[in-house]
């Protein structure tokens, strides 16, 4: 190799180190940034700011021994969740709050929420309709059989909370069709209609990315995440009685249980 190329050889290898080595911070801070955003979301959530105002970032910054930069980071992944958001003058606040959501016990929604306000439904369809295959194996139904399908808006203190969409054999479901269902879960219904109470669910819990009907409905960004929540539940007697399909708007609930190793 002729000796007048190696330095610029030397020259670009020292380049590419010093763009190597600024990468590693980058992604150092982001990983810092996540670690910090995810500890502050805990306090958000749990109230532990006093009147909704986060502290300074200096203060945040000297407290968790971040670097202002990875602080404001932070915050800013925070405020991408639609969490807190930054007012002249005052600082950074929060602006939304999440309901918890246990997954420790069978409840309907009013009955989890009853301690942070009114469940209202709004019936958006209901009527009987033929089994798809998925659901009548499910629910124990012949494939094409009829059952009960609900769709309904549920909301918390008038704030759109999630879309469920509901499949009950007919044999149970046809006496929901003059029910309350604007005002009651259909769990204390299925109880009253069968005079048993209900088991146990299976449950499946996963992110999706909203589509356009659940988006509007839901009045979210289309393309959102929400969380889906897929649930069949039974009787005592082990009869499977309700398949559900339920999409939460991710910034409003939070899911939590307690768990035992055995």
């Amino acid at each position: 190799m002729p000796a007048n190329d190696r330095p610029r050889d030397h020259a670009g290898q020292g380049a590419a180190t010093t763009v190597a080595a600024h990468r590693a911070r980058r992604r150092l801070r982001a990983d810092q940034a996540r670690q910090l955003a995810d500890l502050l979301r805990r306090q958000i959530l749990t109230g532990a700011f006093e009147n909704g105002t986060l502290p300074h970032e200096t203060t945040l910054a000297n407290d968790y021994r971040a670097s202002r930069n990875t602080v404001r980071q932070a915050l800013d992944l925070l405020r991408a969740e639609g969490l807190v958001d930054r007012l002249p003058g005052v600082g950074t606040v929060v602006v939304a709050r999440k309901y918890p959501h246990g997954l420790d016990r069978l409840m309907g929604l009013a009955e989890t929420l009853r301690e942070h306000g009114r469940v209202t439904n709004e019936v958006r369809t209901m009527g009987p309709a033929p089994a798809p295959v998925p659901v009548a194996e499910r629910l124990h139904v012949p494939p094409g059989a009829d059952v009960l399908y609900i769709e309904r808006l549920r909301r918390l203190n008038g704030l759109p909370l999630s879309l469920d969409l509901t499949y009950i054999p007919l044999d149970i479901g046809a006496a929901l069709l003059g029910a309350d269902l604007e005002n009651t879960d259909v769990f204390r219904l299925l109880e009253a209609i069968t005079g048993r109470r209900l088991g146990h669910a299976e449950i499946t819990l996963e992110a999706v990315n909203a589509d356009a009907h659940s988006a509007a409905v839901l009045q979210a960004p289309r393309g959102a995440a929400v969380l889906m929540l897929e649930r069949l539940t039974h009787l005592a007697d082990g009869r499977p009685v309700d398949l559900e399909f339920i999409r939460f708007r991710g910034d409003r609930i939070t899911m939590s249980g307690l768990l035992h190793r055995s």
